[in-house]
């Protein structure tokens, strides 16, 4: 629940600053630009069903049925060596009931998502529409001389999570768009889906290139070798384009984190809190490095000098 919570928050900041912006831009009270906003945003989500949408749910009814076929022709591949018949004969052979298992399950988890989903969009709402007494209710937790530090760092908080959003989502919009045409150029099959697929998993940093990549190569692979390798070799160049210009320009305007920190935070929490700790490591690790920074080198150690970070 408080991981969900936090996700209401990450929403909440994003809905707050568009607010922000929309009422600078035309003068309208807060409540009815959040509801501009809301609607804004609903209206696009809308428009992108029924422009690409049935197109797109075509392409992934395709992957998840051409997926086991992908699969099962890597397996035989695989089957022609003999370190592949060891490696494939150490696995062992399905055990009855994994597929219908493996169904179940995942409709349970659809269905979680959704509903944890529709949780996080409501306190989210709630957040964004007024969060003054959740500030104050904060701040009312401090000792009256600490409180104007509290505000300061609440607000360096709101500014270091507004900054990772944008950063974020410029981020998988491009990784989106650049899989999507390369797969497109290498005649790769549902390379829209493949490159929507690339875009939401770049959300979980280092490991959401990994599950991406790897339908979109088994994929290839069914098509001919040489397609996975080029495919490989794809996914590889947009990776190393976004660690090395895409991010580090984006990383400007916020908290640099380093990625052994990054790793351990994702294999930490994923670890104590499962799928949701692995897609909000990297917000909590900012929240973390910001805290540290303002509260223990700032004021436990009285270090001002420029924030390295």
């Amino acid at each position: 629940m408080l991981l969900l919570d936090f996700g209401g928050v990450l929403v909440a900041v994003l809905l707050r600053h568009l607010t922000q912006g929309l009422a600078r831009l035309t003068g309208l009270p807060t409540g009815a630009s959040l509801a501009a906003v809301a609607l804004g945003l609903a209206a696009l989500a809308a428009a992108f069903v029924l422009s690409i949408g049935p197109q797109v749910a075509a392409q992934f009814e395709q992957l998840w049925q051409a997926l086991p076929q992908a699969l099962e022709g890597f397996r035989d591949f695989v089957a022609r060596y003999d370190w592949g018949r060891d490696l494939l004969e150490a696995g062992g052979p399905p055990r009855p009931g994994t597929l219908l298992n493996l169904a179940t399950g995942l409709l349970g988890t659809v269905f979680n998502a959704v509903a944890d989903a529709l949780l996080v969009l409501v306190v989210a709402l709630f957040l964004a529409a007024d969060p003054a007494p959740y500030r104050r209710g904060l701040l009312r937790l401090m000792p009256p001389a600490r409180r104007p530090r509290a505000a300061e760092i609440l607000e360096a908080l709101g500014g270091g999570l507004w900054h990772w959003i944008l950063g974020q989502s410029i981020t998988m919009l491009c990784v989106g768009a650049v899989t999507w045409a390369g797969l497109a150029l290498l005649g790769i099959p549902m390379a829209l889906a493949l490159g929507i697929l690339a875009g939401l998993l770049n959300v979980i940093p280092y490991l959401g290139p990994i599950l991406s990549g790897a339908p979109a190569v088994l994929i290839a692979f069914a098509q001919d070798p040489t397609d996975a390798l080029y495919t490989l070799l794809l996914f590889v160049f947009i990776q190393s384009l976004e660690g090395y210009v895409l991010t580090p320009m984006l990383q400007r305007q916020a908290v640099s984190i380093p990625p052994a920190l990054g790793i351990l935070a994702i294999v930490g929490l994923g670890s104590l809190f499962g799928a949701y700790g692995v897609l909000f490591a990297t917000p909590l690790l900012l929240i973390a490095m910001i805290l540290v920074w303002m509260l223990y080198v700032e004021d436990a150690l009285g270090d001002h000098a420029p924030d390295p970070l």
